[in-house]
């Protein structure tokens, strides 16, 4: 008897090992969803700074130049 309640508890303990494994493969799969998206967000955020770098860095050159005489005290 005392063999059969170890192997109840030991089946047990895997169909509860098993539960586990399929929650942490679940949360796995989320995890790298939401990294693949965050990426992908940092990856357009990135384009749109060096475009307006871009931008900014245009502007810049179509100021006119100023002497340092000329500049306010």
């Amino acid at each position: 008897m005392t063999n059969h309640h170890t192997i109840d508890q030991i089946a047990e303990r895997v169909e509860h090992l098993l539960l586990r494994h399929d929650e942490l493969t679940r949360t796995n799969d989320l995890l790298r969803q939401q990294v693949s998206a965050l990426s992908q967000e940092r990856d357009l955020l990135k384009s749109r700074l060096a475009a307006a770098r871009a931008r900014v860095d245009s502007l810049i050159e179509r100021l006119p130049a100023t002497p340092a005489s000329d500049a306010a005290p």
